[in-house]
C-alpha cells in the first residue's frame, strides 16, 4: 500500500518543493522512498525493540531479496529522514470517518529517563518537562483522537508542558456528534466553543466538582474510554 502510494503522491510533492536557489542534481537513490517508508512501517509491526537490530537482523537477512538494492544501516539512517513528509501524508490518508462518536485522550512520549535529562540532546529546546497520572516526564505529548471503531480521526505531537486543552478545537475541526474526554479536558469555555461547531464535548468531573445530570448513553460512553486508551498503548509496544 505505502509503494502505490508513494509512486503517486512523491512525483507531484518534489514539483512543489521549494529550493535555496542553488542547482541540484536530483538523482534517484539506490532504493526508491517507498522502500524506505516500507521498512519503517515494517519495523513499527514487527516485535523488535531496536531498529539496529530490525535492520541488521531481518530485513538484511530474509528480505534482502525484497529489497535488491538495500543500503548499509548507517546510509540507510542518514536518508530516513527524507521520507518523513510522504509518511506523514500517508498516515492522513489512513485516517478514518468521522462516525458522531469520537474519544480524545493524550499520552506521554518520553525521550529519556529524568535522571537523564541534563545531558539529554538529541530533543534538547524542542522537548519539555510535563505531568500525566503516572508522574513526571521529559519529552512530547501525543494528542489523538478517535471514533468508536479506533480509528485515528486527528493527532498531534507537542512539547510535554502543553495544556491537554490546547489543541482540542484544531484536533476537532470538521467533528460533529459526541465528543467524549477524561477529567483533564474540563473547560466550560472549550465545550462552548465546541458546541459552536455542532460538537458536544462531554468529560468527566472531579470529584469536588457537584455531579452532573449525564444521560445513560453518555455514561455508557465515558466508561468505553479504553478504545481510545488502547490505541497509543499498542503503538508504544510497537514501538
Amino acid at each position: 500500500m505505502s509503494m502505490i502510494f508513494a509512486v503517486f503522491f512523491i512525483p507531484q510533492w518534489t514539483q512543489f518543493c521549494l529550493d535555496n536557489g542553488s542547482r541540484l542534481r536530483r538523482r534517484q537513490g539506490h532504493m526508491y522512498p517507498s522502500e524506505i517508508m516500507t521498512i519503517l512501517i515494517l519495523f513499527h509491526l514487527s516485535h523488535y525493540r531496536n531498529f539496529t537490530h530490525f535492520y541488521l537482523e531481518h530485513i538484511g537477512k530474509y528480505h534482502h531479496q525484497d529489497f535488491p538494492t538495500l543500503l548499509s544501516y548507517t546510509r540507510f539512517i542518514s536518508v530516513a529522514p527524507a521520507v518523513l513528509v510522504p509518511l506523514c501524508s500517508y498516515l492522513t490518508q489512513l485516517k478514518g470517518d468521522p462516525t458522531g462518536i469520537a474519544f480524545i485522550d493524550s499520552t506521554s512520549l518520553k525521550v529519556c529517563h529524568n535522571i537523564r535529562i541534563p545531558r539529554h540532546k538529541v530533543f534538547e529546546g524542542i522537548a519539555k518537562r510535563g505531568k500525566t497520572s503516572m508522574g513526571w516526564f521529559y519529552g512530547f505529548k501525543l494528542h489523538l483522537m478517535v471514533n468508536h471503531q479506533g480509528e485515528i480521526l486527528a493527532l498531534k505531537v507537542m512539547p510535554g508542558n502543553v495544556d491537554v486543552r490546547e489543541p482540542v478545537r484544531e484536533l476537532a475541526k470538521g467533528l460533529m456528534g459526541c465528543l467524549y474526554g477524561d477529567k483533564g479536558y474540563l473547560s466550560k469555555e472549550l465545550a462552548e466553543d465546541l458546541a459552536q461547531n455542532g460538537v458536544t464535548f462531554i468529560t468527566k468531573k472531579r470529584r469536588n466538582m457537584k455531579a452532573q445530570v449525564l444521560e445513560e448513553w453518555d455514561r455508557i460512553m465515558l466508561l468505553k474510554r479504553f478504545i481510545i486508551e488502547s490505541v497509543p498503548q499498542a503503538y508504544k509496544l510497537a514501538a
